[in-house]
């Protein structure tokens, strides 16, 4: 198999664009099929109508369903609508069902149901049933082509086994032991396999501390515990014990992915509006509910400051110092919220704990909050000669705001994860309106407190 790297990717994808275009089929699958999955699925993405069409003809369908796996979903859909049905068909055949249960998810529901009704029977009951566990579950994620055996199994008829039904399994390096229920009671390395005596029974190589997860985990939970333990898969069981499925790790890579990014677009209130194949209307429509209530949560501020027009009247020279004191609550307590998600997407913080937490980022708010002072008391009165106590107010009011902005950052999505929620959506713009009202109630109070001596 070619793995295509920086220095002779364009030339190779010229050379087998070139063949496809001339029609040499055998040059075409000799070149193509060396290839990768991955970049075999970059190539066919670049081509055009007729091309694609060729593809069809000079490569199967069990060697297309490969590439059809390595394309994004709209790709996926714009091959549906090109290929030959009986073709495509086959396709779904060759591909592993939490793949074709994935892609029927995003289709419409008569479509879906279309393919599965034109699936073997066999191969469309596996997807209906992944199709069947709520979505983000470890049940909606496994796949259920796997390998179990039987305790009582010999090491050299595994061994044998796997040569004839590994091809078609999506890993053979962890196997799994059921009972005559169907009951998940060992698990053998393909390693102990190989090294064990061949007329060894599978039961006195197996290990029966078997780290599982039900089919109703949630999908992050297994994507930690596979981090956690280093597995390259996971079984899943019902409540029962009965092995269904595994969940290997390339699935856990892609959950990681979608809860990263699902994290990024609830801190900047832009959930669901990440991705840049959608419309500047849709894209729109999901950030503006965010957009306008953070416009409400603008007009507190605009009222705290309205509160202190007397306050400013007196002095002018305040106003300067607005964006100043809310520009550095809100980025601090925006630190601190992505240390704290991060913290509870990782497991660490249940590790050190609340106290330890909080702890820390006072801590590292105070210590923010002595600088920013230490450096305004010095530069305020060379830009404003005269304004000393002016320094001051600023210097206290930066140390104080900071000090709590970083308190407001750690707790809110503690406190919202405690309510079972994603802590994510305790996004960086609502913290940092949060923490611009706060640090300007500080700002004006002091000043207003320490007036007679401006």
């Amino acid at each position: 198999m070619v793995r295509l790297n920086k220095h002779n990717r364009a030339q190779y994808e010229n050379h087998i664009i070139e063949v496809l275009k001339q029609g040499d089929k055998d040059a075409f699958r000799e070149s193509f099929l060396e290839l990768h999955p991955t970049d075999q699925a970059d190539i066919f993405v670049k081509l055009e109508g007729k091309m694609r069409k060729r593809v069809y003809e000079y490569v199967t369908p069990e060697e297309f369903a490969e590439v059809f796996q390595g394309l994004e979903v709209e790709e996926q859909k714009q091959t549906v609508q090109e290929a030959d049905k009986k073709y495509l068909y086959e396709v779904f055949n060759n591909m592993y069902a939490d793949d074709v249960a994935d892609f029927l998810g995003e289709v419409q529901e008569n479509k879906a149901l279309e393919i599965l009704t034109s699936m073997d029977q066999e191969e469309a009951d596996d997807v209906k049933e992944l199709l069947s566990y709520e979505d983000e579950t470890a049940g909606a994620i496994m796949t259920k082509e796997f390998i179990s055996i039987a305790s009582m199994d010999r090491a050299s008829d595994v061994i044998q086994r796997l040569r004839q039904e590994g091809p078609d399994a999506e890993t053979v390096y962890y196997l799994y032991v059921a009972d005559e229920r169907n009951k998940l009671v060992g698990v053998v390395s393909l390693r102990d396999l190989i090294v064990a005596d061949p007329g060894e029974i599978v039961e006195n190589i197996m290990s029966t501390r078997v780290v599982s997860v039900t089919a109703n985990t949630d999908q992050e939970e297994v994507a930690k515990l596979i981090r956690k333990y280093d597995f390259l898969a996971a079984p899943v069981v019902t409540n029962d014990g009965v092995l269904v499925g595994i969940v290997t790790v390339d699935d856990v890579m892609d959950v990681l992915e979608d809860e990263a990014t699902e994290d990024i677009g609830e801190i900047t209130a832009a959930k669901g509006a990440t991705d840049v194949n959608i419309s500047s209307f849709t894209a729109a429509k999901r950030r503006s509910p965010w957009i306008i209530l953070l416009m409400f949560f603008g007009m507190i501020t605009a009222g705290v400051i309205g509160q202190f027009e007397e306050t400013l009247e007196s002095i002018v020279l305040l106003a300067a110092f607005i964006p100043l004191i809310m520009d550095s609550a809100g980025n601090t307590g925006t630190q601190s919220l992505a240390v704290m998600v991060r913290s509870l997407a990782t497991g660490s913080f249940e590790k050190k704990g609340l106290a330890h937490t909080i702890k820390r980022e006072f801590g590292t708010g105070l210590m923010l909050g002595l600088i920013c002072a230490a450096v305004l008391m010095v530069i305020v009165p060379i830009i404003y000669p005269g304004q000393l106590m002016l320094g001051f107010i600023v210097a206290v009011s930066i140390f104080l705001t900071l000090s709590i902005a970083t308190i407001i950052g750690a707790v809110v999505p503690v406190a919202i994860n405690k309510l079972k929620l994603d802590p994510a959506i305790a996004s960086g713009p609502f913290i940092t309106t949060v923490n611009d009202i706060l640090g300007l109630l500080i700002y004006f109070s002091i000043a207003t407190a320490l007036l007679q001596y401006l």
